[in-house]
């Protein structure tokens, strides 16, 4: 689900509103921007040993690889229970809840910050990134990452077709999503830039059922079952052959160290 699909469903400052959807964000979509994790690693150098923070932590799937990776890893979340749900799976780690304006770490507590699909839910981007770089250790990087521009995204199609069914109009994409946004982003909040790029990062499900509840992800029993025809009909041209989908999409990634 992009940031637009969540803006529609819940209001996603509100962490008890996420926290109602952690089982089914752990499930469908926890695991989805995988494939921009590892440039994010190797530009933030981080390996074994290195203290990482993931802001915007959801059920804790980066920070559970950051673990494997031999990073000392911590995550924060706003939802309280995203937060409980990523402590039971990764028990290693340390989870807190707070908010990116509001990092409950001390000064200079690691050597990188990473936030994947989180910095554009920020009620004050240019805060949270001022709390970064307060976190940050001397010499350390942040690595950002999030859904690029609608229309590199399979997933924008079927999310017009729900908004069309709601006679709504999809928002226009934020600032964060176009070429050059995250470094713009980065580069104000007084970052030097020192890799970007964009990543594939295909949506696949197995079939009907995951599809639809992945995207419409929060909604009760009765509008998913109303709008269920709607997503089917929008993801048609997405199955593939034996079943299920293949929706292709793209994430773009910016790493940057302080001035």
């Amino acid at each position: 689900m992009d940031d637009r699909g969540e803006d529609r469903v819940d209001d996603l400052d509100d962490g008890e509103r996420w926290s109602a959807v952690a089982d089914g964000w752990s499930e469908l979509w926890g695991s989805c921007a995988a494939p921009v994790w590892a440039p994010l690693l190797v530009a933030s150098r981080i390996g074994p040993g290195s203290r990482v923070l993931d802001v915007g932590c959801g059920t804790g799937e980066l920070v559970g690889h950051l673990v494997r990776c031999g990073a000392v890893a911590a995550g924060v979340d706003p939802a309280p229970a995203m937060v409980r749900r990523a402590r039971e799976q990764n028990p290693a780690a340390r989870f807190l809840e707070g908010d990116a304006e509001h990092l409950p770490f001390g000064d200079d507590a690691f050597d990188a910050v990473l936030a994947v699909n989180a910095l554009q839910l920020a009620a004050d981007v240019d805060d949270a990134l001022a709390e970064v770089a307060r976190v940050l250790a001397p010499g350390g990087r942040v690595g950002l990452a999030g859904w690029a521009e609608g229309s590199r995204n399979d997933l924008d199609v079927v999310e017009r077709a729900v908004a069309a069914a709601w006679e709504d109009e999809m928002p226009p994409d934020g600032p964060l999503r176009a070429a050059g946004g995250l470094e713009s982003a980065l580069a104000g909040a007084g970052f030097d830039v020192v890799g970007a790029g964009i990543v594939d990062v295909p949506w696949t499900v197995p079939d009907d059922d995951r599809l639809v509840r992945g995207v419409l992800l929060g909604e009760d029993e009765a509008t998913t079952a109303e709008l269920a025809p709607t997503v089917l009909r929008a993801a048609a041209p997405f199955r593939v052959p034996g079943g299920g989908y293949r929706l292709a999409n793209a994430f773009r990634w910016a790493v940057a160290t302080a001035r």
